[in-house]
């Protein structure tokens, strides 16, 4: 059984420790590093290989695109170098895998970046200011979504909170706060779920590295690995809507037990989510070939309307905290809910996170 890692260091040595076994199947595979910001204690690790013989199929699975996420993320590819790695035909079938793709994120226990940017909101293709990044509903329910005060009182924080909750569910609706929130905005910097205004380092070397990666290849597979959404104890595939295929037919072809499509109506709307753009790329650069890319999700709170609620809190006082500050009390439980949020210290979470990728990973390779 993997474990999962206390901290970004140790994760990414056990990361780079696997290198020694995928080149007994993949003897040219190279361990790459990016140092973020002049930081070598910081970087972003990926180790790629190239298929032996014809590049007919690549497999990319990635971790903490949202840095606390990778936490998990560590330990489910831990597994899938421990249980699957030997089910893949080297001779027509290159790999990438990437360690920690936000590592400040993951060594800080944060979501975004240092800039408080969400990085998978960030894969923009056009412009930052265009009509298509429009979020509508969200200038006029910042003073909900960002509060612009230190956190003092916890129960002053809770009762704000509820109270808000309540006015904006009168405002607009489940649905429209849902996607307010969650779609991401790029109008205010201290804001949740910011898009940023142009890409950040981080964005820029995952793009160059997967069109690099892609390049070739007939058929691309992508998992990205998270936390945070869905049933407590279901994962959640999660894929673009982009994709030609439908929840569906995807949860048919791959046996999956729990599949979303990135629409209003089963997940929500994103501007700049990595997958969309990846679909993007291979059918504008590399049109011969097909793309799968999806996220597995290990849902937390849980995906009733009180878990959600709950969640949203914890987001928002969250960011507050990082914004404005907190009194030290407060602060020590934001900071614990937070991580509850992310990666649930219950030990029957963690065994059933590693059954259901276990589940997704069979599928997904036999087809």
């Amino acid at each position: 059984m993997p474990s999962i890692p206390a901290t970004y260091q140790e994760s990414r040595q056990v990361f780079q420790e696997h290198l020694a076994e995928i080149r007994r199947y993949w003897p040219s595979a190279c361990l790459n590093h990016h140092a973020l910001f002049d930081n070598k204690d910081l970087s972003i690790d990926w180790i790629l290989a190239d298929a032996r013989t014809r590049k007919k199929k690549l497999l990319v699975i990635s971790t903490g695109l949202h840095g606390i996420e990778g936490y998990i993320g560590s330990a489910v590819l831990q597994l899938f170098f421990d249980e699957f790695i030997h089910r893949i035909n080297p001779e027509i079938t290159g790999v990438l895998f990437i360690h920690s793709q936000n590592p400040w994120g993951m060594n800080h226990w944060e979501r975004t970046n240092p800039n408080n940017v969400d990085l998978n909101r960030n894969f923009i293709s056009g412009e930052f200011q265009s009509p298509q990044m429009d979020n509508p509903d969200y200038p006029r329910l910042k003073s909900f979504l960002c509060p612009e005060r230190p956190l003092g009182s916890l129960i002053a924080a809770k009762t704000r909170f509820i109270t808000g909750l309540l006015m904006t569910l009168l405002q607009v609706g489940t649905l429209r706060l849902r996607e307010a929130t969650l779609m991401g905005q790029n109008n205010f910097p201290k804001g949740i779920y910011f898009t940023g205004q142009a890409h950040q380092e981080e964005t820029g070397l995952l793009m160059d590295l997967y069109q690099r990666a892609f390049k070739g290849y007939q058929r691309i597979v992508h998992i990205d690995l998270h936390s945070g959404y869905g049933p407590r104890y279901q994962m959640t595939v999660v894929t673009s809507p982009l994709d030609s295929m439908d929840s569906k037919e995807i949860q048919k072809k791959y046996t999956l037990t729990r599949v979303a499509g990135a629409n209003p109506n089963e997940f929500y709307s994103m501007h700049g989510d990595m997958n969309d753009w990846e679909y993007e790329i291979v059918k504008k650069q590399y049109p011969e070939a097909s793309i799968f890319a999806a996220n597995f999700e290990f849902g937390t709170y849980g995906d009733s309307f009180l878990a959600e609620a709950l969640s949203l809190r914890t987001t928002i006082l969250k960011n507050q905290m990082n914004q404005y500050g907190a009194s030290k009390k407060t602060g020590e439980w934001v900071a614990r809910e937070y991580r509850e949020l992310y990666l649930p210290q219950e030990p029957s979470w963690s065994d059933k996170a590693f059954e259901d990728a276990r589940q997704a990973f069979d599928g997904i390779l036999n087809a």
